[in-house]
């Protein structure tokens, strides 16, 4: 299962406390669709909620440490219990968490496997990132939505939603992430030609590849899984096991660091692309 981080846990917490109470935590009933401009009551309790328990932070506390530890006058029992009205809401996914974290050992084999059900944690975490970013604590948004991501690797709208945080505190460019991870790089990728091409050292280490580099031919070799993949400096002459392939756009050097075609190496080690146009993020993610 999945850490949660501090702002995580407070916004998690302020939904469950907000689903017990309100009975939703982000919808709107039907007929208040009429009432423009007028947030519903229920929404207007969760940014209150969440207000409050920021301040709890510098206390280590918050509504479910105090309300549902196993000292606490309902532990688990409790939650599980609260688990059978909000499960189909923003407040189901984070509650199974919560009991599978910390009520793992109490709980039946059974009941285990009724929690892992509830796949839709990368939502719930996507909905306690709209309320951070609501509040205006867009930075505790990102780390939230990166769980998302983490949540389900393939949900696109995850990443897209995390670019248009980056936006607010100013990230631009062409983002990476390999398996839901951002890998550290000191030259930002970048699109040539149509092409997107990433440091090659930061992709390889990523996807756990051997690299060689030949001074004299001025070649990059990357080797994982039994697969070998050769390209030359300013050629757009590779190789992928011996076989020769051309590149649209070629390898090159840049501030010291070489840099690549990351559809072609990607595909080549058997990793799957995806590009999402509005954020600019390259997406490469392996199925295990």
């Amino acid at each position: 299962m999945m850490k949660t981080n501090k702002p995580w846990l407070i916004a998690a917490s302020c939904l469950v406390a907000t689903s017990l109470m309100a009975g939703s935590a982000l919808a709107a009933k039907p007929e208040d669709a009429g009432n423009a401009g007028k947030k519903p009551e229920a929404a207007v309790q969760v940014k209150a909620e969440v207000k409050e328990l920021k301040v709890k932070l510098d206390t280590e506390a918050s509504v479910t440490s105090s309300t549902y530890d196993g000292n606490g006058h309902k532990g688990y029992r409790g939650l599980l219990n609260a688990l059978d009205n909000v499960k189909d809401r923003p407040a189901g996914p984070v509650i199974a968490d919560l009991l599978l974290n910390k009520y793992g050992a109490k709980l039946s084999d059974e009941q285990k496997a009724a929690l892992e059900a509830l796949t839709e944690k990368d939502q719930a975490l996507s909905n306690v990132a709209d309320i951070l970013d609501e509040q205006g604590s867009v930075t505790d948004a990102v780390y939230v939505q990166k769980d998302a991501i983490k949540a389900n690797l393939k949900n696109i709208d995850s990443y897209k939603k995390l670019g248009k945080l980056y936006d607010k505190l100013g990230k631009k460019g062409v983002k990476l992430y390999v398996n839901g991870e951002e890998p550290t790089v000191e030259v930002a990728p970048f699109i040539r030609d149509g092409s997107t091409l990433v440091p090659f050292r930061a992709i390889s280490e990523a996807l756990k590849a051997e690299v060689s580099w030949n001074a004299e031919e001025r070649s990059v070799t990357v080797t994982r899984d039994g697969i070998t993949v050769k390209l030359f400096i300013d050629s757009a002459k590779a190789y992928v096991d011996g076989k020769e392939v051309t590149l649209e756009v070629p390898a090159a050097i840049v501030d010291g660091n070489t840099v690549v075609p990351v559809r072609f190496v990607s595909e080549a080690l058997k990793a799957a692309v995806n590009w999402e146009s509005e954020s600019q993020s390259v997406i490469i993610t392996e199925d295990k």
